[in-house]
């Protein structure tokens, strides 16, 4: 736990195996998985105040119709906290596709209600006025997985810098499979980046381990 925290980027299964001399690689391909299920704290408080709210497609070139997803890529969804200038706290999360349900489901699930969420106009956010948000459209017109950087510049940060995060500590080398884990770490790590020490990150990830059910390598 400590090497994977005290690495400003994370640790890869192959460093991990390197550093603790295992025999099996897939010995710390399964340790990282699970202590990267321990990165969710339950019962985690929900964003709040003004909150981006977006999509975007991990993997290759999008295709396909609006809003159905595109073969073989992921849509993730990003909810960014926005304090004045700055980046505040963040949640991610892959849905099965951009439908009213699947975004009202992860608003209601990452963001207090009474909260401001500013999107786009893609019509899968229509339902947040009536689910008790205050609703900040950018722009009337939108395609799911637009990448229009200046409409929501926060949430587009975050994109940017978790698809440069997994291309140098993971060479991109990730499936969609295990897309959630992934998720789950960057976050862990982007909203403790201002803790002046790596030791609280190491402390919370033994206090998140505890609390956590455990779960066994054949269903990670």
């Amino acid at each position: 736990m400590w090497h994977i925290t005290s690495q400003k980027y994370g640790t890869n299964a192959l460093g991990l195996q390197r550093e603790l001399g295992l025999g099996s690689y897939h010995t710390a391909w399964e340790w990282l998985h699970k202590l990267r299920r321990a990165m969710v704290r339950p019962g985690r408080d929900k964003l709040s105040g003004l909150v981006e709210v977006d999509e975007t497609y991990i993997g290759g070139k999008k295709g396909g119709k609006r809003g159905r997803g595109a073969g073989g890529k992921d849509l993730v969804l990003i909810a960014a906290e926005v304090k004045g200038r700055k980046l505040g706290r963040i949640r991610l999360q892959r849905v099965i596709d951009a439908s009213a349900s699947s975004l009202t489901l992860f608003v209601k699930a990452s963001i207090e209600s009474g909260s401001t969420v500013q999107t786009d106009g893609w019509r899968g956010y229509n339902q947040l006025e009536t689910e008790g948000y205050t609703h900040n459209i950018i722009k009337a017109t939108a395609s799911a997985g637009d990448d229009d950087e200046d409409m929501l510049p926060h949430a587009h940060l975050v994109v940017s810098l978790f698809k440069r995060w997994m291309l140098g500590t993971y060479q991109g080398a990730i499936k969609s499979s295990h897309l959630d884990y992934y998720l789950d770490e960057y976050a862990f790590r982007f909203n403790r980046r201002a803790a002046k020490s790596r030791g609280k990150l190491f402390f919370r990830l033994i206090e998140q381990a505890i609390v956590s059910d455990p779960v066994s390598g054949k269903n990670i």
